[in-house]
């Protein structure tokens, strides 16, 4: 599976139609959605699609056909996510009427082609990476270790956030099963300096 990590954008006509597709990370849909809503605001549809991965490693699916006939729009865009194999990931597909209507077959083809407009040209930039699944981990470090936590997690390139309070900091990191493996190699040195407040399951 693949995924996206930044937003890439794909425009087509199609009969006077104007197409204009959005791949992004599922981390930015909620956002970019509302941000097409204001910059687009006489697009006659923002059809949307995504598929995420939910903390139970199950795939979690959702379209929005926007006014498009029933299946038209959202379940082409989810079914080019599909057969792109990509995972966390989301498009979205703003269309500006054009006057001529596309016809039941006319809508899936065009929606179809303008989701996977987007693929390509984010394959074309290399911004399709190979996606690696990651849990959250959360514990809690007294200060007196919080310093060799911090160097450990920042030598690691582990993506976390630390919250301070009055014993110490409560860090709240993503890990893949490899760097949760590498993280308690290091954990278990300095174990009664670490509450683990929710582990990873992998």
């Amino acid at each position: 599976m693949k995924t996206i990590e930044k937003e890439i954008s794909a425009a087509q006509e199609i009969k006077k139609s104007s197409f204009i597709a959005y791949l992004a990370p599922i981390a930015s849909f909620e956002a970019l959605r509302a941000q097409l809503r204001r910059q687009h605001p006489k697009a006659r549809h923002i059809v949307w699609a995504y598929r995420a991965l939910n903390e139970p490693g199950q795939i979690v699916e959702n379209s929005s056909d926007d006014g498009e006939p029933k299946s038209t729009a959202g379940a082409p865009c989810l079914n080019a996510l599909r057969g792109a194999e990509l995972i966390n990931a989301a498009v979205l597909v703003v269309r500006y009427f054009g006057g001529i209507k596309l016809g039941t077959a006319g809508l899936v083809r065009a929606y179809s082609s303008s989701a996977n407009a987007a693929i390509d040209a984010a394959a074309d930039a290399a911004e399709l990476v190979e996606f690696v699944l990651r849990k959250k981990c959360i514990f809690f470090v007294p200060f007196a270790a919080v310093a060799k936590f911090e160097h450990f997690l920042k030598k690691s390139d582990f993506v976390y956030e630390a919250s301070f309070g009055t014993a110490g900091a409560e860090f709240n990191a993503e890990l893949s099963a490899e760097e949760f493996e590498k993280f308690k190699g290091f954990a278990e040195a300095l174990a009664p300096a670490l509450k683990m407040l929710h582990e990873p399951k992998f």
